[in-house]
């Protein structure tokens, strides 16, 4: 689900694209506006249309090709470029959160939504708000480059697991020959709990920072989501469970009902901001100050 909204405040110099779109109030309870009716599709299953050449199709191949070089190239410089020593100072310079004083909403319209989370409110705002991290990417932020701000994430100060994708480019990684830092365990111990753990610099770290230092009655399973939902090794690969406590397992049970709502729910289904503002606003005012310190 995307939400667009209809007057955000400027940020940065930016303006958002404003957009009015209707909502049939006699549709029943729930039901979403679609952009349109059912269209006979005009590609097969591999994108390519059914009057397509060879040649055109080829073309198509290699622009694919090409997609997925960009793809490697993002993993090869995150994998190589995230360290110990990286994570660190990134947590000393963003964790003072000096930047900017905004409210959840005013950063939110800047920002998308996903499908409707069902449950508890605390989950509801969770998915709202757990990718709002990546305004490390605006300028104002100090515009970090992309392998800094998106991707899977995964701890560092300990071995890298083979779990992780495109793993073998941490062979150029410094931590990686670090004995300190390349062992099981690494700078930290058996059953220590993930919140002792440093995780690779992102927007996931840098909203668990926001979200904690302006202290937010989220519970600990939120605050686990916004941390940990790109940590893919973990929650698809069971990777790293050595270091969990009993809360983090508790936790991930959690994270991987939210998952369920997040992978690959992006849509072009609408909704009217103002159908929804009155309840995402009642949920941080519930749970965050009114402004908070990024």
């Amino acid at each position: 689900m995307t939400i667009l909204c209809e007057h955000p405040p400027a940020f940065g110099g930016v303006e958002l694209e404003e957009k009015n779109i209707p909502v049939d109030h006699d549709k029943q309870e729930n039901e979403l506006v679609l952009d349109g009716g059912f269209v006979v599709p005009g590609t097969n299953s591999f994108g390519h249309t059914f009057s397509q050449s060879l040649y055109e199709v080829n073309q198509d191949y290699d622009i694919e090709s090409e997609r997925q070089k960009g793809v490697e190239e993002f993993y090869r410089t995150n994998h190589i470029n995230q360290t110990y020593g990286f994570v660190k100072r990134m947590r000393e310079e963003y964790g003072s959160l000096n930047r900017v004083e905004m409210s959840i909403w005013e950063c939110y319209c800047r920002s998308h939504s996903k499908r409707t989370i069902p449950m508890r409110d605390w989950l509801h705002l969770t998915g709202l708000i757990h990718d709002l991290g990546k305004v490390l990417l605006h300028p104002s932020f100090g515009e970090l480059p992309q392998w800094a701000v998106v991707g899977d994430t995964f701890p560092v100060g300990c071995a890298f697991s083979e779990s992780i994708v495109h793993h073998k480019y941490f062979t150029e990684n410094p931590d990686h020959n670090n004995s300190t830092y390349s062992s099981k365990h690494g700078v930290y111990s058996e059953g220590c709990g993930l919140d002792k753990v440093s995780m690779s610099w992102g927007h996931d770290d840098y909203m668990y920072l926001v979200a904690r230092e302006n202290k937010t009655t989220l519970p600990s399973a939120g605050l686990f989501i916004i941390r940990y939902h790109s940590f893919y090794a973990l929650h698809r690969e069971d990777a790293y469970r050595h270091l969990m406590n009993e809360e983090d397992i508790e936790n991930l049970k959690w994270l991987k009902i939210f998952n369920k709502y997040d992978l690959y729910s992006k849509s072009k289904v609408r909704v009217d901001v103002e159908e929804v503002k009155p309840y995402y606003l009642s949920l941080i005012e519930k749970y965050f100050p009114a402004k908070l310190r990024w």
